[in-house]
C-alpha cells in the first residue's frame, strides 16, 4: 500500500509529516490520509512533489514492493497491524537473524506446551 510505503520512506529519512508538508506544499492532513490509507490514489503531481523532497523516484514510491505482503493469489497474507509492526521492528533495528531467533524461540515455546500436555517431559524428543 502506497501509505505505508511513504511513511516508511519518511521515517526511515527522519522527515516529519509537519516538514513533508512544508516542503512539498501539501497540507498535513491530506499527507497523514494518504499515509493511513484514507486516501488512496493522489494524484501524479501530489506523488511527484512527494518523491522529489524523498529523492526517490514516482516509481520507487508507487511501485509494487509490498504487493507480495499482502496479496498471493488474491489472499490477504498480513494485515496492516502485521505491516506496521514489521516496520518498526526493522526502524528499531531488528535484523532478520534476529527474527529468526526468535521465530525458533516460539516454535521451542510451543513444542514444550504441547509436550507438557501430552503428558512427556522436555527432555523427551
Amino acid at each position: 500500500m502506497l501509505g505505508h510505503k511513504l511513511r516508511s520512506y519518511r521515517k526511515k529519512q527522519g522527515i516529519s509529516l509537519a516538514d513533508l508538508s512544508r516542503q512539498t506544499e501539501i497540507s498535513k492532513s491530506y499527507l497523514s490520509y494518504i499515509e493511513r490509507n484514507v486516501k488512496q490514489n493522489p494524484s501524479i503531481e501530489v506523488l511527484k512533489k512527494i518523491a522529489a523532497v524523498m529523492d526517490i523516484s514516482v516509481e520507487e514510491l508507487i511501485g509494487d514492493t509490498w504487493t507480495e505482503l499482502y496479496h498471493e493469489e488474491e489472499e490477504e497474507l498480513l494485515d496492516e497491524e502485521w505491516v506496521l509492526l514489521i516496520e518498526k521492528a526493522i526502524q528499531e533495528g531488528v535484523s532478520k537473524e534476529q527474527f529468526k531467533h526468535f521465530q525458533e524461540y516460539i516454535k521451542y515455546l510451543k513444542w514444550a506446551e504441547q509436550n507438557k500436555k501430552n503428558g512427556g517431559t522436555l527432555h523427551e524428543q
